[in-house]
């Protein structure tokens, strides 16, 4: 396969790049799971807002700039090779928006899609419970129809950055006697809501990346139902099949990762070369990471010819979260002993550590890949289940 843009996409690339050039950070910032660290990334992405860049695909009456997928494609390409910061919306722009835009309301558009291009309001996940695990059928989260309001009761675990963010979206369950995927609803809730206590849960890295969320009879607005009622399960999984397929992970990020897993290998190939399945490794990374891109623009044209992603999006989450996991873990290896070493001096290596540890919740968040591999063994190759 052999990429050729058009005249506008390269042109389009050269403007994604000289604004880059003119905006990116010189300074690194704070880790963002600390409340310096987020305003720091959050300020950042509303800089992006302003150049029109937080939300590329988006429509340009909604905050974003109008772009199609290979124009995302690209501005994903130039943003991680000029070393942008990560950006801390992403629950929001690229989950909740496009699911916002296919199922909400005018008004619930209007109201919302605007202020999140701009990140007046960040977003946490509110899928996962404490007796659910991965199944995410299994929610036991009430939602009580009371007048023109909901009540909510219940709690989620491990929603990323909910310790900062200032609004959650998420399932709970509206009937009572339902079961499985049946009865759910799709809520928006305030986290400033009288009820909400958001309790701080440590990563391995010792940060406050995840949060526990407890409803005590919360009263949310019946306006903020996404969908309707009881339709909840179709919602969430147009949203999972975003954060599985193309948009939550760029192909773009992992082919970052395997640039600097080559300079790593070639800084230490007296050292690494002892070891022959090392070098081999990071051959796989390079191959592992183009491979990804390829597909990834394949899929985009598929896309733009009218096709859907359904149940394949589950094999692009095993196969990024699992590239992401070997190529850290092969700069463990290159690194040896000093791989353990942390502040200043993990900082000289070029943070594998901090990546290797986020790597190990690749094959867990997003659906765990076992949950994935049941999914494409039933739905992609139609096995009965077991």
């Amino acid at each position: 396969m052999e990429l050729t843009y058009t005249e506008a996409q390269k042109a389009f690339r050269q403007q994604v790049r000289a604004w880059l050039r003119e905006h990116v950070p010189s300074e690194p910032f704070a880790n963002y799971d600390t409340r310096e660290g987020f305003e720091q990334h959050r300020r950042w992405e509303a800089t992006l807002a302003d150049g029109g860049w937080s939300s590329v695909t988006w429509p340009v009456e909604l905050g974003g700039r109008g772009c199609d997928l290979i124009d995302w494609l690209i501005f994903e390409e130039e943003y991680w090779a000029a070393g942008a910061p990560m950006r801390v919306n992403q629950n929001g722009i690229l989950l909740l928006g496009p699911t916002l835009m296919e199922f909400g309301t005018e008004e619930q558009k209007q109201r919302f899609l605007p202020r999140m291009a701009r990140c007046d309001d960040m977003w946490a996940q509110g899928w996962s419970e404490p007796n659910a695990g991965s199944d995410m059928a299994a929610i036991s989260s009430r939602a009580t129809r009371e007048g023109d309001h909901y009540v909510l009761n219940g709690q989620k675990t491990w929603s990323t950055r909910a310790l900062f963010a200032n609004w959650m979206f998420g399932l709970f369950r509206t009937e009572p006697q339902s079961q499985r995927h049946h009865g759910l609803s799709y809520l928006l809730v305030p986290l400033d809501s009288p009820g909400i206590t958001v309790r701080p849960i440590k990563a391995l890295n010792g940060q406050d990346a995840f949060a526990e969320v407890f409803f005590d009879d919360v009263r949310v607005p019946v306006e903020n139902l996404l969908g309707a009622e009881g339709s909840g399960w179709q919602v969430a999984m147009a949203t999972a099949g975003f954060e599985r397929g193309l948009l939550l992970r760029s192909p773009a990020r992992f082919q970052h990762t395997a640039h600097k897993l080559m300079q790593l290998y070639q800084a230490n190939r007296a050292q690494a070369d002892r070891d022959p399945s090392i070098g081999e490794a990071v051959m796989r990374a390079w191959m592992g990471a183009e491979a990804y891109s390829l597909s990834s623009y394949h899929t985009v044209g598929r896309l733009q010819r009218g096709a859907t992603i359904g149940a394949e999006s589950s094999t692009n989450k095993i196969f990024w979260s699992e590239l992401d996991l070997e190529m850290h873990e092969t700069a463990m290896r290159i690194l040896g002993a000093r791989a353990e070493l942390t502040g200043e001096a993990a900082a000289a290596n070029g943070d594998w550590l901090e990546g290797f540890l986020f790597a190990q919740a690749g094959p867990i968040y997003a659906g765990t890949n076992e949950i994935q591999r049941n999914i494409i063994a039933e739905r992609v190759l139609g096995l009965p289940k077991s």
